[in-house]
């Protein structure tokens, strides 16, 4: 039982410092978004998706060892939760110290994780807003009323505001 505790222990250990690695890539993404950077953001993002990686791997780790102390306890691995371990490690106050300090380095770094991923979903939300905002300038420019220009017979001549070019130039 002791090796698992020591196993549980240092798997939360390991996922605690994965998610700060998590957390440090998010904290670098918000000024990335704010700039408008796509390069940055697609490096970062590709650097994400390998911490995830590890964080899956730490996580079926984790409940491997979960559902093995289960076994040993007689529990059921579905009902066992780790602040249920930690209680009933009072015998043992230096394993119960290191689950509990590792359990809650955890639960600190997945709530920043969940704050700075909140506000980076705004920050993207909003400049997709400001895009649809551009977009829809550009098109109502595009069908701008008709100018008030009369040629010699005092007819309207019909000109249309905002017509001189047509669509997007790539070669700009």
């Amino acid at each position: 039982m002791a090796s698992l505790m020591e196993n549980l222990i240092s798997v939360l250990q390991a996922e605690g410092t994965a998610y700060e690695e998590l957390l440090e890539l998010s904290m670098k993404k918000t000024p990335i978004i704010i700039g408008g950077d796509l390069e940055g953001l697609q490096k970062i993002t590709d650097e994400e998706q390998t911490v995830v990686a590890k964080i899956n791997h730490l996580d079926a780790k984790r409940e491997e060892v979960t559902r093995d102390i289960a076994n040993v306890l007689n529990k059921d691995v579905t009902k066992l939760k780790l602040a249920d371990i930690i209680r009933m490690l009072s015998q043992r106050p230096v394993e119960q110290n290191q689950l509990a300090a590792a359990h809650d380095k955890l639960k600190e770094v997945v709530g920043q994780m969940a704050r700075i991923n909140e506000q980076n979903r705004d920050l993207i939300q909003r400049s997709l807003e400001m895009v649809e905002f551009d977009l829809n300038l550009i098109q109502s420019m595009k069908s701008a009323p008709q100018t008030a220009n009369y040629n010699r017979g005092a007819y309207n001549s019909g000109a249309v505001m905002g017509t001189g070019r047509g669509g997007f130039d790539a070669k700009q």
